[in-house]
């Protein structure tokens, strides 16, 4: 469904090098680099930069596996779609999950779900998290995922195009390494945030994230604020590897294993529920009605 020549491509950037992207794919070095030619000479743009320490991805070659890695998940993901249209049983609720945005929660309450909708069928479809996902599966609740279990506000929502269905909220806590001297912590005081940096997504994200952000400049100067841009793997791997302290909620607490995520003594919190599209079809509406039971 795309040119295979994407997965080679993929196989190298991940390498970093020509021979280790070989004997993963099983074929001979030539013929990866042959490929890698024929790639760039199609697109007509420069991937990589040949360098004595091995292969490096240039601007257009970080903007082509960023989209390349969401065009071959979205083709898997059609496959499975095709496959679940000639499903006879029409009422199957598809739950997009993913590190950030666990399925677990929905799990628990199935038992419940299901005394209220008997032939109910649930498919858990993986995702990854990143930008270009967020926008595609949030903007587009209903065509190929139809709930995403996640924190959220209005501005988020309003951003993403979606509706949220609140389950819960959840209190706003610290994920910090299993290195880090408040590691040994069970519960943390604001105090012992002082001198530390402390990552919050940036401004404008969450109005509840701003709430706690005011917050700390207002009533806690001692704590550093260091602001990024989106929750994914790469934060969780940043808090771990920089020694500094993500902002988190008791749902993360095995996105990452050398982390620990630590309750806080405030009362900052931030909504928890279903992310689905504004305008739900008959099934997914009446999920969400036996979501509702199941949650009184």
């Amino acid at each position: 469904m795309y040119n295979p020549q994407l997965d080679t491509f993929i196989h190298v950037a991940d390498a970093g090098s020509f021979n280790r992207a070989a004997e993963e794919s099983y074929i001979t070095p030539t013929a990866v680099i042959k490929q890698i030619n024929l790639l760039e000479a199609s697109l007509g743009v420069k991937l990589f930069e040949r360098t004595h320490r091995g292969l490096i991805l240039t601007k257009a070659g970080k903007s082509l596996y960023q989209d390349t890695k969401y065009i071959i998940q979205y083709c898997r993901d059609s496959v499975t779609r095709a496959k679940n249209a000639m499903q006879e049983d029409a009422k199957v609720i598809r739950i997009g999950s993913s590190p950030m945005t666990p399925a677990q929660l929905l799990m628990q309450m199935w038992p419940k779900i299901q005394a209220h909708c008997p032939d109910m069928k649930f498919q858990i479809i993986p995702f990854e998290n990143t930008p270009e996902n967020a926008r595609e599966i949030l903007g587009n609740l209903g065509k190929n995922i139809d709930v995403v279990g996640g924190i959220f506000d209005e501005t988020m929502l309003d951003l993403r195009r979606c509706t949220g269905l609140e389950l819960s909220r959840e209190p706003f806590c610290c994920a910090v390494s299993v290195h880090h001297r408040l590691a040994a912590k069970d519960r943390l005081k604001l105090e012992d945030l002082y001198g530390e940096n402390l990552m919050l997504m940036r401004r404008e994200w969450s109005h509840y994230v701003d709430e706690l952000r005011d917050d700390i400049w207002q009533n806690h100067s001692q704590i550093h604020i260091v602001d990024f841009d989106f929750y994914s793997m790469e934060a969780f791997n940043r808090c771990e590897n920089s020694n500094d302290i993500l902002l988190s909620i008791p749902g993360w607490a095995n996105v990452h294993p050398l982390l620990k995520v630590i309750p806080v003594e405030w009362d900052h919190s931030i909504p928890f529920g279903l992310l689905h599209s504004p305008k739900p079809s008959g099934i997914v509406k009446q999920f969400l009605e036996a979501v509702k039971e199941a949650v009184q």
